[in-house]
């Protein structure tokens, strides 16, 4: 190795390191050091330097610049290095036989002692380079020179390995001098630093943050002084619970160059039983995760959907505040650039910080809970490999009130899929130390109901109590659901969330760092699912044909929910004249399958039992009769031919008797049958009863759970399960008794977990069996939670409660329509499930009364007459809106209503009023039908279309405004396609996708409507994509083609694309954050826009490059009579070029130039081309930098402008009288 000059006192002269530490660090060779050399040095001694050192403890120690390093050495020559005690150091001798100091044979003691306890104090480790100062490259070479002599180091000391690299930090917990050691070791692929680090000290009266807990555990992350979520991987291993002592350091050293290339030390890994348990969740999970619901599994049945990555908008007049952000609605073409699939949700694109706070979301039915087991049933096949933990959490675990959880039992007991833990605290250390390796799932999240309290910042002590994780401390499940999810345990766990777009999405959207939508089955999809689902080819045939003849049928496949229910009665239908055609008629056909299904076997179960019963008494019979043969036989034999006649006439008799009782048995037979089918009957729709307002419960409190207790009787319970209605799902109320509670409960216990940690595994036959005895122990201290199994159902049956039931009065049920409160009542939008309730109600009204029999208790005439009152308050109700005054969403929920309302399923009578509320709502909507920022599925495009195409019989013609509506390009073909659509507004890429589909198929005439059809004016640009779609559109006008290749459209575009042609105004509204990167984009498209009237680039801060840009594009521009340059830091240079631009504008006639940096300069530039803008009659150039000079320039050139009728340019720099002045000469000059 290669000599350094090294410190005489740093480094004494006592031996070379060994090559490879762990051979070397052991109690044999510790006990031939020369203690006297090893502990005379006064730092090195830990306890005494603690007990005589009343200085301040620094927290965080720097690793030292190449200046500070040089600086260092000539203090620790000199005697003055800081954070030094202040007494005089004393020779070696004197230290050595100093009264003060503890003699040999005390630290002999001490140092035995040291060697039989764990570490207690570890380095707290950050990537990055924000805490602390890097090495110059001087001091790189010097610490990569191999270090020939070094200190030796009390046994305590503790040492971990992480990379070589300048992102770690070392942040030290005891004032020691120097505070780390690094041994760089040459000749190696990876070169590892040695990070030495003094152990524990001894208690002082001063308590020393952040000091780790006793009893060798590994200190929380809250109590670290590292910020959250800052340890590295490699450290978070390093942090876990060590398996052995520490190893004891050694004195002897071997020549570097000789010596092979030294191996790097094991690095502290996951205890055994840690990794057991994890294997045992996966396998566990694996298993629970298989199946989605009864005969579908994630493996046969799944179609691997890709989710949608959305962002946000930063809305309000301050774009700095994160409290009002918005979803940017995005069209088909961009969303399908923003497709991800399931191995990138956790994944960080473009070197972003890695996604911490994930929030999935979608409609009812979209498959989020799918999704989630299926991430789980990935995780347990290691197919997401950065998380070593995935716990699944949701609402039904709050039902739970009792304080009787930590974050352990919470996370190792209650969460779904968890199996049994032999060692619960080692695998909550391990958590602890690396909380990057653990993902925390919330299922469900929108059915919280006070979901907004989980939300709220907790009381200071409560996030004391709970930062300080003691285990003496419990709490409930909603505290620790809180503290979850604000961040308050676990900090740097990763959360992912599922909700539905309404409601708890928008109080989510300020937290999370990535936001994933559902995107829902495309027609390859529903194909692909109806090809698992069936698996008869015959039998997937037939349905596929019976689907593509009910269209309305196959766009409700587009939800996966609904795609099961369709495929439910696809599989029981034979043709497609039966399905229905609205969704209430779905989910009626669905029940009625449940239940006929739930008959059938009940009878089977019946008539099995029965028959069992008649063979057993058939067997004893004839086994009676012929012991009585047996016995009789020798009596009948000598009487028998004198008993012939007479015994045939008996038989004869008997025969004929037994004939007239069968007949009159069958009869019997046939009378008790029908009877006990009508009791069934009626026992059938006391419970459908029960259940409706069992989930009109629910629906009002916005939960699938059932009430416990005595609600539910024994019967209801066993049909609801019975029919698949209901759900059971196992919810642990009892914690597990961990292993140390354990330990004193016997030898055999002793025992057996003695010899798990000894072999550190179990043998998979016994993991089997202890599983199954575990699940056993947990059916035991589970308590089962009854669910309702679908949402689509517990609607349904909501709906048929306030529709058909005579304890909802007209009043009540009236109250319970939408649109309720008139002009100036809410827009908040509604829950998804009530506005579905609502929608189910109006449809049954509607529905064929005869297939209602099943669902009520009434006479037919009772419930005829009840179902004409209420069908009465739904027409009147809607006859009497203001259709003006409904908002876009108000809108579309009548769009529904009316079509469940007209079409229903099976009844070609169907009543009047139906058909009458379509007409009325035709002949009402407004001529210009706005869908902005109202999201169209392909359901709701048709019953869009349903309502138009009737405004259509009537005369109606309509404009759309489909914008930020998120409509497929299918469905916007299907409306724009309208005889009676005059105009339409849309997504420009997702017209310009449209137009070549429309080219490539050769439908000319229908590309003609849609071209001429299209409009923009006025334009909003908010968005960067937005820019690019219209440069490609006025692209397209420039050419006279949609492509280089295409020819098709060469007549229909032989004068241009006709929107950009009336293009009139553009306002460009992307921000000052995003605003200077599309100014470049956009000055290359306006030299196209030859109409443009009006542009506005306020706050859009382009500065002068922007401006000269800006400038150069405008010289095309001579139809432009407003320009709004307001707030976009244009300076003297910007306004110079402007200004030799703006006076060649013939019509413009209004310039704003308001809170910019002009100075004097520019308004002499502007001064100067003032007279030569004939049309310009106002000029805003307030709150800018003027003073007196600029402004007196620019009020002697207003002089000789007639024209211009007003000049607003007051600022502070102008003295008060020189403005006054000024105004007096001329009162077109404004303060404001």
């Amino acid at each position: 190795m290669q000599e350094v000059e090294q410190d005489p006192f740093l480094f004494p002269d006592l031996g070379a390191l060994p090559d490879d530490l762990s051979e070397f660090m052991n109690e044999d060779y510790l006990r031939s050091l020369d203690t006297d050399v090893l502990f005379c040095d006064p730092w090195l001694n830990c306890e005494d330097f603690l007990n005589n050192n009343n200085s301040d403890i620094p927290t965080t120690t720097e690793l030292p610049s190449a200046d500070s390093h040089q600086e260092g050495q000539q203090h620790n020559l000199t005697g003055e290095t800081k954070n030094r005690r202040k007494r005089p150091r004393a020779p070696r001798s004197q230290r050595c036989t100093d009264d003060n100091m503890p003699s040999r044979a005390k630290r002999q003691r001490a140092a035995g002692q040291a060697k039989t306890k764990k570490a207690q104090t570890e380095p707290n480790i950050t990537q990055g380079g924000d805490m602390g100062s890097e090495l110059s490259s001087a001091e790189t070479a010097g610490l990569s020179t191999p270090l020939r002599r070094i200190l030796h180091l009390h046994p305590s000391i503790q040492f971990i390995t992480i990379p070589e690299t300048q992102g770690y930090q070392v942040f030290q917990t005891l004032s020691l001098s120097p505070p780390v050691i690094g041994l760089p070791l040459p000749n190696t692929a990876a070169t590892p630093t040695y990070i030495l680090v003094p152990a524990h000290s001894p208690p002082r009266n001063r308590q020393m943050p952040p000091l780790s807990p006793v009893d060798s555990a590994v200190a929380p992350v809250q109590m670290s002084s590292s910020p959250p979520g800052s340890l590295s991987d490699t450290a978070s291993k390093a942090m876990s619970p060590p398996c052995t002592s520490p190893l004891s350091p050694s004195n002897e050293t071997s020549p570097c160059k000789e010596s092979p290339v030294p191996q790097s030390p094991t690095i502290l890994d996951i205890p055994q039983s840690v990794k057991d348990y994890i294997q045992d969740a996966k396998a566990h999970m694996s298993q629970t995760c298989h199946d989605m619901e009864a005969g579908l599994s994630l493996t046969s049945h799944y179609v691997n959907v890709q989710v949608i990555q959305r962002e946000i908008l930063r809305s309000g007049k301050n774009a700095n505040k994160c409290l009002n952000k918005e979803l940017i609605f995005m069209g088909e073409t961009d969303r399908q650039k923003s497709l991800l699939g399931q191995s990138q949700i956790f994944e960080s694109s473009n070197g972003d910080k890695p996604k911490r706070y994930i929030l999935l979301f979608g409609n009812v039915g979209m498959g989020k809970t799918t999704l989630i087991r299926k991430l789980c049933l990935d995780w347990s096949r290691d197919c997401i490999p950065q998380f070593d933990f995935v716990f699944l959490l949701d609402g039904k675990a709050l039902t739970i009130t009792e304080s009787t959880y930590s974050l352990q039992t919470l996370l190792l007991n209650l969460s779904s899929f968890a199996p049994s833990c032999v060692d619960p605290e080692a695998v909550y250390a391990q958590m602890l130390a690396a909380p990057k390796r653990v993902l925390i799932i919330f299922d469900g999240f929108d059915e919280l109901r006070d979901y907004e309290m989980l939300l709220q910042t907790q009381e200071k002590e409560l996030i004391t109590s709970l930062q300080k994780d003691s285990k003496a401390q419990t709490y409930t499940v909603r505290q620790l659901y809180s503290a979850i999810l604000q961040r308050v345990l676990l900090p740097g766990c990763t959360l992912l969330l599922s909700t539905r777009p309404r409601g708890t999405a928008s109080q989510l959207l300020r937290r999370a760092d990535s936001l994933l939508e559902m995107c829902g089955f495309t027609p390859t999809y529903v194909e692909s699912y109806l090809s698992q689902y069936f698996t008869d080819p015959a039998l997937r045939a037939s349905a596929m044909d019976c689907l593509k003849n009910c269209r309305y049928l196959q766009l409700l496949c587009w939800n996966p929910g609904l795609c099961r229910l369709v495929c439910l009665v696809l599989e029981q239908s034979k043709s497609s004249e039966i399905l229905p055609r609205t969704l209430t008629g779905l989910c009626h056909q669905v029940l009625c399958l449940k239940m006929e299904r739930d008959c059938r076997s009940t009878h089977s179960q019946t008539e099995a039992q029965a028959q069992i019963s008649i063979q057993s008494g058939e067997e004893t019979q004839t086994h009676i009769s012929n012991n009585t043969q047996v016995r009789r036989g020798s009596r009948n034999t000598q009487r028998k031919s004198r008993a012939q006649v007479s015994t045939r006439s008996r038989t004869q008799r008997a025969r004929r008797t037994r004939v007239q009782e069968k007949g009159a048995g069958e009869e019997e037979a046939v009378e008790i049958n029908s009877v006990g089918s009508e009791a069934e009957s009626t026992e059938e729709r006391q419970l459908l009863s029960q259940l409706s307002s069992l989930a009109w419960e629910g629906v009002k409190a916005n939960s699938s759970i059932l009430p416990a207790g005595q609600t539910l009787s024994a019967k209801l319970k066993a049909f609801g399960l019975r029919t698949g209605l209901f759900l059971s799902h196992h919810l642990r109320t009892k914690h597990i008794v961990s292993r140390g509670e354990r330990e004193g409960g016997g030898r055999e216990d002793r025992e057996e977990t003695g010899r798990i940690k000894k072999t550190g595994r179990i043998e998979k036959g016994e993991r089997r069996g202890n599983r199954r005895s575990t699940d056993m122990e947990n059916n035991d201290i589970s308590d089962n939670i009854l669910l309702w199994a679908n949402p689509f159902l517990q609607s349904y049956l909501a709906g048929v409660h306030l529709s058909l039931s005579r304890t909802v009065s007209d009043r009540t049920f009236l109250q319970t329509l939408p649109f309720h409160s008139g002009p100036k009542g809410r827009r908040r939008p509604q829950r998804e499930e009530l506005e579905l309730t609502q929608r189910f109600a109006v449809g049954l009204l509607f529905h064929n009364r005869a297939e209602l029999q099943r669902l009520h208790l009434y006479t037919e005439k009772t419930f005829r007459d009840m179902a004409v009152s209420k069908q009465g308050l739904v027409t009147k109700h809607f006859e009497g809106l203001f259709h003006v005054d409904l908002s876009p969403a108000q809108v579309l929920e009548a769009c529904h209503y009316v079509y469940e309302a007209s079409f229903t399923h099976g009844d070609d009578s169907r009543d009047s009023d139906g058909t009458r509320l379509a007409a009325h709502l035709a002949a009402n909507l407004p001529d210009v039908l706005t869908f902005h920022r109202v999201s169209l599925n392909p359901p709701d495009m048709f019953a869009v279309q349903n309502v138009l195409e009737r405004g259509g019989t009537v005369g109606r013609s309509f404009c759309l405004d489909l914008e930020d509506s998120g409509i497929q390009i299918s469905g916007l073909r299907a409306l724009v396609g309208l005889s009676n659509i005059n105009t339409y507004r849309a997504c420009i890429a997702d017209v310009i996708t449209l137009w070549e589909q429309l080219e490539q198929s050769g439908e000319e005439g229908l590309l003609r409507q849609v071209v001429s059809k299209f409009k923009i004016h006025p334009l909003k640009a908010t968005q960067v994509c937005h820019v690019e779609h219209l440069a490609k559109l006025v692209n397209i006008h420039m050419h006279r083609k949609l492509s280089d290749s295409s020819s098709q459209s060469d007549s229909i575009l032989a004068e241009g694309v006709p929107a950009v042609k009336e293009l009139h105004k553009l306002e460009f509204e992307l921000g000052p954050e995003t605003g200077p990167l599309a100014v470049p984009k956009l000055c290359e498209l306006l030299p196209g826009l030859h109409n443009l009237q009006h542009l506005d680039l306020e706050n859009s801060k382009i500065g002068d490059k922007g401006a000269e840009k800006l400038a150069d594009a405008l010289v095309s521009l001579c139809s432009l009579e407003i320009l709004n340059l307001s707030q976009n830091c244009i300076g003297d240079q910007g306004v110079k070029k402007l200004a030799t631009t703006l006076r060649d504008l013939p019509k413009l006639h209004c310039l704003s130039l308001y809170s910019n940096v002009i100075s004097d300069e520019g308004a002499e530039s502007l001064a100067a081309v003032l007279p030569h803008m004939a049309s310009l009659t106002e000029l805003d150039v307030k709150y800018n930098k003027l003073t007196d000079v600029g402004a007196q320039s620019l009020g002697a050139s207003l002089r000789n402008c007639k024209k211009i009728k007003t000049l607003r340019m007051w600022n502070q720099c102008i003295p008060y009288g020189v403005f006054e002045r000024l105004q007096q000469q001329d009162h077109r000059i404004l303060w404001h």
